[in-house]
């Protein structure tokens, strides 16, 4: 079979919940790096791939996807290997609404309101928005109040099964770069069913082989409009 191609950045959230599913379904797969804040403009070669000029992008063989939930998905379909979506109808509903909610409400107050502002900037000599910082908290708040319910006394996300689904390999690249601000690390603490499912993956083989380079002077792991 021929092998997949992943294009991207180890500084990308998106890009690394893409590799995440790869290493978890055992596949062998090339990484191009695809550095998109220093391409200016965005080659057509690419864009072609992703029209928007985001990343992470895909390719196998003929198939070129965009959106790492579609790429993420078609890894576990079209590959042998652990499934990575549950069974049961109603868990797997809860996986696809446990991603709409990281995408929608949790990604941009984690990574960019919290992290960004708190971890990153500092690191940059710029100013601090305390605001920003705060409003994300109160999302971030609610978001882990949803998540900690779902996992109940399970291990993972969706709240059945042996091993994490698409949701968590979703969630975890997030809750990495919210857990290095101290708000942060206090916050999962309040939350003791999602601090040990945070532990959980962060001892997995995946996570270990994939860790963002999160550095004075590397990019920051996303921008708005490029991910």
């Amino acid at each position: 079979m021929t092998k997949p191609v992943l294009f991207g950045a180890e500084y990308s959230v998106y890009t690394r919940i893409a590799r995440l599913a790869l290493i978890e379904k055992n596949i062998s797969y090339d990484f191009e790096i695809v550095d998109i804040f220093a391409l200016d403009p965005v080659p057509e070669a690419y864009l072609r791939m992703h029209p928007f000029g985001r990343i992470p992008a895909f390719r196998h063989g003929q198939l070129a996807l965009f959106e790492t939930a579609a790429i993420t998905r078609y890894v576990d379909e079209a590959f042998a290997g652990p499934a990575l979506q549950p069974v049961p109808v109603e868990v797997r509903a809860r996986m696809a609404q446990i991603v709409g909610l990281l995408d929608s409400y949790a990604y941009r107050a984690l990574v960019w309101d919290v992290f960004v502002e708190r971890v990153r900037k500092p690191l940059r000599g710029e100013p601090v928005d305390a605001a920003r910082i705060a409003a994300g908290l109160l999302v971030a708040e609610r978001c882990c109040d949803a998540l900690a319910g779902f996992i109940g006394d399970a291990d993972w996300l969706a709240g059945a099964g042996a091993r994490p689904t698409l949701a968590d390999l979703h969630a975890a690249p997030m809750f990495a770069c919210f857990r290095m601000a101290p708000e942060g690390r206090a916050m999962l603490e309040r939350y003791p069913p999602l601090d040990r499912w945070f532990a959980r993956m962060a001892a997995r083989p995946a996570m270990r082989a994939t860790p963002s380079p999160m550095v004075e002077g590397a990019p920051d792991p996303d921008r708005p409009g490029r991910r």
